[in-house]
């Protein structure tokens, strides 16, 4: 599954780190970090993260069809985003 993250948009409130920390996680206060492409042992981890993100900063592509986030809401049309890198 791929994550994109808006980093303009994350506000560093670290829900998506606590729920999910084998893919995303802060660097000091206000950095995340995240893993750009996830297993999908982690689907219900990444709904979690995805619905608690307070900005809405996290779209998840299931790799189904390539329109699909996590959990239903907004396309993943893979625009507005920036990569993650991991760490």
């Amino acid at each position: 599954m791929r994550v994109v993250v808006d980093l303009n948009r994350c506000q560093g409130y670290a829900q998506c780190a606590f729920l999910a920390p084998d893919v995303f996680r802060m660097h000091g206060d206000e950095a995340l970090l995240y893993v750009p492409q996830a297993g999908a042992e982690q689907r219900e981890r990444l709904a979690q993260a995805v619905a608690a993100c307070p900005v809405q900063a996290i779209l998840v592509d299931d790799g189904e069809d390539g329109q699909h986030t996590l959990p239903a809401g907004a396309l993943a049309d893979g625009t507005g985003g920036h990569g993650g890198g991991g760490w």
